[in-house]
């Protein structure tokens, strides 16, 4: 398993307290899920994405990043359960514009792969389930030729396919946050000029779970969330 966050902001906003500082911190978790991590920040008009191989709670570097602002950011720490621990292996991924972090493990790799284009397929650097997984989404993005509804699309035949594991994941392509559940906990959070959605409730503030199966969109510029189950 692993653990990963999302924030959407209105303006820019420091994520130190929620990587480094919160009770359920991802730094603090890392203690447990300790092979690896990631950080994506949008950055105008693309991402920044810093990893390492180390665990969170134990790397300099880590705790440096947490002072950017940032309105979008995709944050992950990697307990490995498919492929060995290297930087290819560490999410987020990143693939033309999107940013991609998975939490679970897939029980249907090779379905996802016989269903995935030989361009997406050629992209992928590691051996985790979670890089086919991302696969997988960008190809029905590619075929449908509309974001919100290629997510929506390969979301419905992943569920299709039976008993897939765990597929909890965040995806963003600068413009949205997307978040859906299948398998491992996940609530969101919305704070006053902010939307958060992580894999448990990293404060003590009153976060909402999120239903299995759902797929939740947060538009970036204003926050606004909605859920389809």
């Amino acid at each position: 398993m692993c653990r990963m966050l999302g924030i959407a902001a209105t303006t820019p906003v420091s994520p130190r307290e929620l990587l480094c500082e919160a009770p359920r911190s991802l730094r603090e978790l890392s203690r447990e899920h300790a092979d690896g991590w990631g950080i994506a920040i949008r950055a105008g008009d693309a991402w920044t994405v810093d990893r390492g191989t180390a665990c969170a709670a134990l790397c300099e570097k880590f705790a440096g990043l947490a002072d950017r602002k940032t309105q979008l950011m995709i944050a992950h720490v990697r307990k490995a359960t498919v492929g060995a621990t290297s930087i290819s292996n560490t999410h987020p991924f990143r693939r033309d514009g999107f940013v991609f972090a998975h939490n679970g493990t897939i029980g249907v790799t090779a379905s996802l792969v016989a269903r995935t284009s030989d361009q997406r397929l050629g992209q992928i650097e590691g051996d985790t389930d979670s890089e086919r997984l991302f696969a997988f989404i960008l190809t029905r993005i590619d075929q449908i030729g509309e974001i919100n509804r290629g997510i929506a699309v390969a979301v419905r035949e992943l569920h299709a396919l039976g008993d897939v594991g765990s597929a909890s994941f965040l995806i963003s392509c600068g413009a949205r946050l997307y978040a859906h559940r299948a398998g491992r906990t996940l609530f969101t959070l919305t704070r006053p000029a902010a939307t958060l959605i992580a894999s448990e409730r990293l404060t003590d503030e009153e976060w909402t779970e999120v239903p299995e199966r759902a797929l939740v969109v947060v538009e970036a510029a204003t926050c606004s969330m909605s859920i389809a189950a």
